[in-house]
């Protein structure tokens, strides 16, 4: 998932202390490391960040908020221009192994997909921050052009493509903690490929 609308939007006074905010993140990404999303408060991020509760509430209205910012921070990678279908779709396979691999990332994404099923408000928030403008793209950017060009299946559904990537990466980095990233990588790359192409 390399591309995102970037940082989440609070609505605060004027005084909001961004060293306040990097505690409250850094503490937030050590305790899930530590101690895993159930484990993780936002009592126990407060007295890690030594900020009060009342700080964090102003920020994040919720933990499953804070969390998501946290190991999900946003923004748009630099990326160089592709020249073929196959390395736009190893740039977003790489992408979205950058964004889900880290160990704050592991240790929060169980937790945040079950409250993201529990709270339908929750998750069109969190989908709005990171992955609708990364679907948009792929979907706009990378299949439609390559399927005008005829280098892929005419019938082609992107949304399928976006999901079998994202959802092998999320297998193979919170469930089946897979170490060699750049060989899976490779491998998840060529099979999407291979899938979308049109027939010799």
């Amino acid at each position: 998932m390399p591309r995102s609308s970037g940082r989440t939007q609070h609505r605060l006074g004027p005084r909001r202390d961004p060293a306040v905010d990097e505690a409250v993140l850094a503490a937030t990404r050590s305790l899930l490391v530590e101690v895993g999303y159930t484990g993780t408060s936002v009592d126990g991020i407060a007295r890690r960040a030594g900020v009060s509760r009342p700080a964090i509430y102003r920020r994040w209205p919720s933990k499953a908020l804070l969390v998501h910012e946290a190991v999900f921070p946003g923004g748009t990678l630099d990326r160089p221009e592709p020249a073929s279908f196959a390395e736009e779709i190893a740039w977003h396979v790489r992408g979205t192994i950058d964004a889900f691999a880290s160990a704050p990332a592991r240790a929060a994404l169980p937790g945040l997909i079950m409250e993201m099923r529990n709270d339908p408000a929750l998750r069109q928030m969190l989908s709005a921050r990171l992955e609708q403008e990364a679907r948009r793209h792929f979907v706009d950017d990378v299949v439609a052009p390559a399927v005008e060009a005829g280098q892929v299946r005419a019938d082609l559904d992107a949304d399928t493509v976006f999901d079998v990537i994202t959802g092998a990466v999320v297998i193979a980095t919170c469930v089946r903690d897979v170490d060699d990233l750049d060989a899976f990588a490779a491998s998840l790359a060529d099979l999407v490929v291979r899938g979308c192409l049109t027939a010799a």
